[in-house]
């Protein structure tokens, strides 16, 4: 299996009412709702973080709408399985013993036998092991390996299952040390013209471009050297599938985005000029913004715009209101196709880079903090003030702070972001959102 950056991602394929959602939650835990003032998912929720004992992946849930007639779920099944062998590293492939086994199941287990990514056969609604069992050997026929039981309700069986999906990912450490370059993740709607920015980047630099050996997605990695350093481009470009559904379609690009955007360092949301922000780039640059990943948003065929002098503001302002949520992106204005202002992507997604995997000393911490303290009083609750004893930078990519408080309940979001503002003024962090973990020491400790 090739080595990869970023959490595995695994996904879920099957019939309707197979019980996805059910195990989806379950899986989720707690973890669903997605940051307040992030336009996450609404409808639906494709995506979850997952954490089992050690290993962290992405859980995605490929399903779509619930179609009514058996050749239709039989062509939905299809397209499921097909994202799967796209975007994922392991696919779960859910089935139901109370239905048994069904036609359009043994067509998409041929699908993925096919595919050479490793199934894990789950077979839901296990509710009584020792008079379903026989039932579930059934499954067997479907040749792709051992039938794992579970019951998503009952949430038995989902440690054994779970510890069969880890065993296929690959391993990162090793990864991590020998590739330090810098992976860029472009992203975007349809037709924006993000494969159109890559060719141009890579038009201008003349260079022998190899796509990666061992990137099984259809998601292209593409190598780049400018300046004497090398780039990946992480290309979620080049959707194919002539699907109908518009639903289906949004479903599949957040998908896509989000196993680039796993594999990345820093992302670039492609916007058009000519059709202004809209709501799904809330929904994309909120992938990225839930994954802590550095952030460029390039307004692309800006050349077909009538300006004058108010354009830029209006447009930068129109972006910062709809994308309210990530205040710290970086902004450039381009053409792809006069090539205007594309070198600058460069040196800002060096500088990014940079920000992204800035430390800050623990004692220039302190005092930015102290000072904070001082020219805003912290909240206080019935008589009983907040005291900020301490501040710590523990990681980076992005770069996250612990702050030790007398009482986390004390500690509101919007001093959180009083503080976050204090240390941007001195350090700046553009183009990183900043993480911070608040805990809770007593007063005699």
């Amino acid at each position: 299996m090739a080595k990869r950056r970023g959490k595995p991602v695994v996904a879920v394929v099957g019939r309707p009412n197979v019980g996805k959602s059910t195990l989806f939650n379950v899986l989720a835990g707690e973890k669903i709702s997605i940051v307040k003032d992030t336009p996450g998912i609404t409808r639906d929720r494709i995506y979850a973080d997952v954490t089992w004992l050690n290993y962290a992946f992405t859980l995605v849930d490929t399903g779509g709408i619930e179609p009514e007639s058996k050749d239709i779920i039989l062509s939905q099944m299809r397209e499921q399985a097909q994202i799967a062998i796209d975007t994922a590293d392991v696919i779960m492939f859910m089935t139901d013993v109370r239905q048994g086994l069904v036609d359009a199941d043994a067509k998409v287990a041929d699908m993925l036998r096919r595919a050479q990514k490793p199934v894990i056969l789950v077979v839901n609604k296990v509710d009584n092991y020792n008079t379903m069992m026989p039932d579930v050997y059934e499954f067997y026929n479907l040749g792709i390996g051992d039938p794992h039981p579970i019951s998503a309700a009952n949430r038995t069986g989902i440690g054994d299952m779970l510890d069969e999906v880890v065993k296929y990912f690959p391993d990162v450490t090793e990864e991590e040390e020998e590739d330090d370059r810098i992976r860029v993740a472009i992203v975007g709607k349809p037709n924006v013209g993000k494969s159109s920015i890559i060719n141009r980047l890579l038009g201008e630099n003349r260079l022998i471009v190899s796509d990666i050996a061992g990137t099984t997605r259809d998601a292209v990695d593409t190598e780049v050297k400018y300046n004497g350093k090398e780039y990946v481009f992480i290309d979620t470009a080049g959707l194919r599938r002539k699907n109908k559904i518009k639903e289906e379609l949004e479903r599949f690009m957040i998908i896509r985005t989000v196993s680039a955007v796993e594999r990345a360092d820093i992302v670039v949301l492609v916007i058009d000029a000519t059709e202004g922000v809209t709501e799904q780039d809330a929904k994309i640059a909120g992938i990225a913004h839930d994954r802590g990943k550095g952030m460029i948003i390039a307004v692309n065929k800006w050349d077909a715009i009538e300006k004058n002098d108010k354009t830029v503001n209006e447009f930068s302002a129109k972006i910062k209101q709809v994308l309210s949520f990530m205040p710290y992106a970086e902004m450039l204005f381009i053409s792809a196709l006069t090539g205007q202002r594309l070198p600058k992507l460069y040196d800002t997604i060096e500088a990014v880079h940079e920000n992204h995997s800035l430390r800050v000393a623990t004692g220039v911490l302190n005092e930015i903090m102290s000072e904070a303290v001082v020219m805003q009083q912290p909240p206080s609750d019935k008589g009983k003030r907040l005291r900020l004893y301490y501040i710590t930078q523990v990681a980076v990519k992005p770069p996250t702070f612990v702050i030790f408080v007398n009482d986390k309940e004390l500690m509101h979001f919007s001093y959180t972001r009083y503080i976050e503002n204090q240390i941007r003024a001195s350090f700046g962090f553009k183009g990183t959102p900043l993480k911070f973990i608040i805990r809770e020491r007593k007063e005699n400790q």
